[in-house]
């Protein structure tokens, strides 16, 4: 070849690369579909649709439909965790609208959307009271042991603590609670409760089942964690003080950052609602003894009078509210019974009072404590009674303020916005409801939201602890991916 290249002139050189190199490209991909059409007829698994398939999903970054068709029910559970994890999207340095977006097209995507509303179901038709939650806990369970997400049980005797993402820091954690009421269920449904007597008439059931979504999409995108999301699935919040008996546990353990989320039906489907600083008021009950010598009501000059005494203190109790409070801070002391037997014509040795109070700061409710108990026991002695006074400590019956931190309420509020829009996230008022959330607050910043169930053409209307409460179930995904989202982005933008 070197030779005849010596004699050839030079326009006929080039002619000759020329035919050389187009020779070359042309039997290059002859061979390839030679060799791809053998190896196709020898193999049956790895077929081109199933190529195809993989490259689809690694070049997507949103989320798709399913390319096969395949019901998702019908397909093994390891085939469901790689469909629903394979269009997430990998986030910059710097959150944005996208990630957000992604996050809530997980969350409505229709296989999940069916599988967050039947383990809602499941838990509703199967009420437990504080601390008895076993069947609500076995379900959570199930469903992480699914997921391969691992957890730490019981605590609390019921209560569980999952763990998603590095397990380094930062740890930002999620609570759900998972008690239901002493109530008889007056919604007729196909899942109504089947347990006489017990309903989730507060929503706790959504609850668990909008954390375990949350699970789910953040699992998916566990790539995506820059540190460490906890999953605190708490039970006895209803006058049970569960969080206490968790965070004693351990629940808390590494965590710098903690949020939940209560349904609500003052306001429609999906509207996001919170404020800074105090959200939910403090809660307190009391009961007050007096104590005094009986007799006949025609002598009172013999008697030492209890009536009396305990008339002049109820009375007194309204001073602490209209003369030593702050009138631009809300507080209440309500006297809610009042006992002194049922004789016509006898003064009674005892009178037994009880009632609540209320306050949204820390120090202004112990400071109502301690100024009801001095009241009772202060006035009793002007009537030559004596009193004595039990705020219930033993049982944990004292709930303090729910306070919003400053930082972490922003941090809700930006979150909201991205997901159900500017509009639909409200600045809610403070109420005088509580929340054992509170003990979580009082220990690291926190953040309670409430979002909002109303639902007129359902019937999704009636208040929290109410026979006829019902939700509309298609909050659950919008729940789900709050959750999500607030944990996700934490760890992005607020990681230490």
């Amino acid at each position: 070849m070197d030779i005849l290249m010596n004699f050839l002139p030079i326009s006929s050189k080039k002619a000759l690369l020329f035919i050389i190199l187009l020779f070359c490209m042309v039997s290059t991909p002859l061979k390839a579909v030679v060799k791809s059409t053998v190896s196709s007829s020898s193999s049956s698994v790895a077929s081109s649709d199933q190529r195809d398939l993989i490259t689809y999903f690694k070049s997507t970054r949103t989320l798709l439909p399913n390319p096969i068709n395949i019901p998702l029910q019908n397909q093994s559970r390891t085939s469901k965790i790689n469909l629903f994890t394979s269009s997430s999207l990998e986030c910059s340095s710097t959150w944005n609208q996208e990630c957000s977006n992604e996050i809530l097209k997980i969350a409505h995507k229709k296989e999940h959307v069916h599988w967050i509303k039947s383990i809602r179901r499941k838990i509703h038709e199967h009420p437990e009271l504080a601390f008895q939650e076993y069947q609500t806990s076995k379900i959570v369970r199930q469903e992480l042991n699914k997921l391969e997400i691992s957890y730490k049980f019981p605590m609390a005797t019921t209560g569980i603590r999952a763990v998603i993402g590095s397990g380094q820091p930062p740890f930002v954690a999620l609570r759900a609670d998972m008690d239901a009421l002493p109530i008889q269920e007056a919604v007729e449904w196909e899942h109504k409760s089947k347990i006489d007597g017990k309903m989730h008439a507060c929503g706790h059931d959504a609850h668990v089942a909008m954390l375990l979504g949350a699970a789910r999409i953040l699992k998916a995108r566990e790539k995506n964690l820059k540190g460490t999301v906890i999953l605190i699935f708490q039970p006895a919040e209803e006058a049970g003080n569960g969080a206490k008996s968790m965070i004693k546990d351990g629940a808390l353990e590494n965590v710098e950052a903690i949020f939940a989320a209560h349904v609500s039906h003052q306001h429609p489907t999906g509207v996001i609602g919170s404020t800074r600083g105090a959200l939910l008021a403090g809660c307190g009950f009391f009961r007050a003894v007096i104590n005094g010598k009986t007799g006949q009501a025609s002598s009172p000059h013999h008697s030492i009078d209890t009536l009396l005494a305990a008339s002049a203190a109820v009375i007194s109790l309204q001073s602490i509210v209209s003369r030593e409070s702050d009138p631009l801070d809300s507080q209440v002391v309500s006297v809610t019974s009042f006992n002194g037997g049922d004789s016509l014509d006898v003064i009674p040795e005892t009178v037994t009072l009880s009632g609540t109070f209320r306050a949204f700061s820390r120090t202004n409710f112990y400071q109502l404590l301690k100024r009801i108990r001095e009241v009772f026991t202060e006035q009793a002695s002007v009537y030559r009674c004596t009193a004595t006074v039990d705020f219930f400590e033993d049982n944990d019956t004292i709930y303090p303020p729910t306070v919003n931190d400053k930082r972490m309420y922003e941090h809700v509020k930006k979150v909201a916005r991205d997901l159900v829009g500017t509009t639909n996230f409200k600045v809610v008022p403070p109420m005088m409801g509580a929340e054992d959330f509170s003990f979580y607050s009082e220990v690291i910043p926190a953040a309670f939201f409430y979002i909002g169930i109303r639902n007129e053409t359902l019937g999704s209307i009636h208040t929290g602890h109410s026979p006829h409460f019902m939700i509309d179930e298609d909050v659950l995904p919008i729940g789900a991916a709050t959750h999500a989202a607030i944990a996700e982005r934490y760890l992005y933008e607020y990681g230490s």
